[in-house]
């Protein structure tokens, strides 16, 4: 079995200027929302949400140093982080009160990225094409189940007391679906971009 592509894309230079600009625009961002808030976030809960968000920004860079991981994971540094950074800027920006389409859009988007990221982690050391695209979707379905379970305990409903985060039972429904086939979507690309070339005796 071939090396997986991913662990060339890690070392081009141009995928680690992606992801120390993914990260500095996540940090700055909740910078701003945090210390000098715009009215738009009014009832938003980003104090809340910041723990979560940006602790991939410092969770992969200390494992990667103390497990020694050569070349630096920076594809699925970025491509973990890349989903906060948009869902925060479409509340930074007020894209989720003005085109209300931003929540559908995101939901998809932003799962691709998310199975993406894990494919980007799991090609590293797997180098086995079977059953791939069925564990990235399935991998991003169980995130967007937490991901809904977190959304609740910061609504108005839940613990947050995010007033302005109302959530229905149809807002829900339309997230996993849209979420997981997002994810179903970043598994195949992850699979054909990152993964490793299919042989005829793979296939």
């Amino acid at each position: 079995m071939t090396q997986s592509a991913v662990l060339a894309t890690d070392r081009m230079p141009l995928m680690a200027k992606f992801n120390y600009v993914v990260k500095a625009a996540l940090v700055l961002s909740f910078v701003i929302a945090i210390f000098f808030p715009p009215d738009v976030l009014e009832g938003k809960a980003m104090g809340s949400r910041a723990p979560l968000f940006l602790a991939p920004a410092i969770v992969v860079p200390l494992l990667a140093r103390r497990r020694g991981w050569k070349p630096y994971p920076h594809t699925a540094d970025a491509f973990l982080s890349l989903p906060f950074l948009l869902d925060t800027l479409g509340n930074l920006l007020g894209f989720y009160d003005e085109f209300p389409v931003t929540d559908d859009v995101l939901h998809t988007i932003n799962w691709v990225f998310l199975v993406i990221a894990f494919h980007a982690f799991r090609f590293r050391n797997v180098h086995d094409r079977r059953d791939a695209i069925l564990l990235g979707y399935g991998f991003g379905a169980l995130m967007i189940v937490l991901w809904e379970v977190f959304e609740w305990a910061v609504s108005e409903d839940g613990f947050g007391g995010a007033g302005g985060l109302q959530l229905t039972y149809g807002d829900t429904v339309g997230d996993l679906a849209l979420s997981s086939t997002g994810g179903l979507i970043g598994s195949v690309i992850a699979l054909y971009w990152l993964g490793p070339k299919a042989s005829r005796a793979g296939r």
